[in-house]
């Protein structure tokens, strides 16, 4: 049975870049008042998979008695089928695929990337490297998502942080990666399928960077847009969102476009350089990513034949 799509409600972190996303659903022949909050990590056709993957770890953790550090060799298992699974519906339902794997690098480094309505694209990637290479990559999620306790203990083992600058600074001098969007929830809203970036004068992600003596790596995914689309040009929900920062989005998509998300070269850190010019550096550096594999503005049925590589955008 198919499944309606409420619309969604987003939350801004501290730092003001990584947003996760929540959600309403309900089956289509049902009514509203049976509506239960799904965490969504796919497309909404399958958001009962991730639904049902909280409830299980959380059943899991409680029958296993199993610490609530996630790190420990404890949760490996556990990891490893979330990884596993959500790799796999990448794969089935977008093609997706990682292009430039091979820039990231082997020690820490802030994964820079363009925020969609979803950021499911990001999690697929978060996915595929890990089962890849078994690294984590550490992301900013909201604190209100760690108040539900099936929601808590998959943001746990996917490391998300709820912190600040100084946190963040903390996890890439233990030699990690972090993966913060700069544009956040407002970039995720009010870009469209021009995929223009959405910014403003946001430089705390290079403020980290530049704090923690790593490199930027920028990111981005072709068709993102046309998987997923806002209704952010309407001008009353653009003033909600200014006056409360928390936004009821109306959302739609899911459609089974071709997902390709390709990482550029390395920004190395640069002493003499400051944070405001970095952040002009690293934008140029995604923009000049998207000019070579997104074709703008996106369209859907064009992103849906990529599936076959026949609107392929070469390099």
């Amino acid at each position: 049975m198919g499944r309606v799509v409420q619309p969604f409600l987003l939350l801004e972190d501290k730092v003001g870049n990584a947003t996760l996303l929540f959600c309403t659903t309900y089956p289509a022949a049902s009514t509203a008042s049976t509506a239960t909050a799904l965490p969504i990590s796919t497309v909404p056709t399958t958001t009962r998979i991730g639904a049902d993957y909280c409830f299980l770890l959380y059943i899991y953790k409680k029958m296993n008695n199993r610490v609530q550090d996630t790190s420990t060799d404890a949760w490996v298992t556990p990891r490893r089928w979330l990884a596993s699974a959500l790799d796999i519906i990448g794969k089935i339902w977008h093609g997706y695929e990682v292009i430039g794997i091979e820039h990231i690098p082997e020690g820490p480094g802030v994964i820079v990337y363009y925020h969609g309505a979803f950021v499911v694209d990001y999690i697929f990637f978060v996915a595929r490297l890990y089962t890849l290479t078994g690294r984590h990559i550490y992301s900013v999620a909201d604190n209100g998502l760690y108040l539900l306790p099936g929601v808590r203990s998959v943001l746990d083992l996917c490391v998300c942080l709820k912190g600040n600058k100084d946190e963040c600074v903390k996890i890439l001098k233990k030699g990690h990666l972090l993966g913060i969007a700069p544009g956040g929830l407002r970039e995720g809203n009010f870009s469209d399928e021009n995929y223009n970036l959405v910014w403003g004068k946001r430089t705390g992600f290079a403020q980290v960077a530049l704090q923690a003596k790593v490199p930027i790596i920028p990111m981005f995914t072709q068709n993102l847009r046309e998987g997923y689309r806002t209704y952010g040009k309407i001008s009353l929900l653009k003033w909600l969102y200014e006056k409360t920062r928390i936004f009821i989005l109306p959302i739609y998509g899911g459609f089974p476009v071709k997902f390709r998300t390709y990482i550029g070269e390395p920004i190395p850190y640069d002493p003499d350089i400051t944070a405001k010019e970095l952040a002009e550096k690293t934008k140029i550096a995604l923009e000049n990513i998207r000019n070579r594999h997104q074709k703008r503005p996106g369209n859907i049925l064009r992103a849906l034949l990529e599936r076959f590589d026949k609107y392929h955008k070469e390099n």
